[in-house]
């Protein structure tokens, strides 16, 4: 989409966790050796890295679809971190997504618990593979560095995608070799 002379891109992330503190302690395992799940010396530094990464990519009228997990602290430690991140931004709410619907109104200008784009449904948890078939696939959060075995999930959660949002472009792509074919009469790739 344009507006005016400048390209907006739409993007989407997952699980910031900001000013999580114990998730800085927590392990992963990928079959061979344990790791830390994030590996920064402090929340701070965990926060201002995915500022800073958020804002090398999306620009002010860019769309950005949170799936979810946005923090866990207070809102005086969240709210300077979500005043300084570029873009328009929509949550789709997680799990740990406990703060007042009011606090979050003023960063995010619609949340919700779910939305379907470009017949991809965005939510934070993954559905039941049956559930898909109306969809190309689901992009999801919540699994951190664990994946969902078949190819029509698309984990957006920050340990998946290098603590910076990822192109929407990027998710079609993914999801026009990926997807599920849809084969029911609503779909938008047959003609009716």
């Amino acid at each position: 989409m344009k507006i005016g002379w400048i390209k907006v891109k739409t993007w989407l992330i997952s699980d910031t966790h900001f000013g999580h503190r114990n998730i800085l302690t927590f392990k992963t395992f990928d079959g061979k050796i344990e790791r830390s799940l994030r590996d920064f010396k402090d929340v701070d530094h965990m926060d201002w890295t995915m500022v800073a990464n958020w804002n090398k990519v999306v620009g002010p009228e860019d769309k950005v679809y949170h799936l979810g997990d946005v923090a866990i602290c207070t809102w005086n430690h969240l709210h300077p971190i979500l005043s300084s991140l570029n873009g328009r931004k929509v949550l789709i709410k997680g799990n740990h997504d406990t703060l007042k619907l009011s606090q979050y109104a003023q960063h995010f200008y619609d949340i919700r618990g779910y939305h379907i784009l470009d017949g991809i449904l965005l939510a934070h948890i993954p559905i039941h593979p049956e559930s898909l078939s109306r969809w190309k696939g689901q992009v999801h959060g919540h699994l951190h560095a664990n994946k969902m075995k078949e190819p029509f999930y698309m984990n957006v959660s920050v340990e998946q995608i290098n603590y910076t949002p990822i192109d929407f472009e990027e998710v079609k792509k993914y999801f026009d070799t990926h997807g599920r074919h849809r084969t029911n009469d609503v779909d938008e790739r047959k003609p009716v």
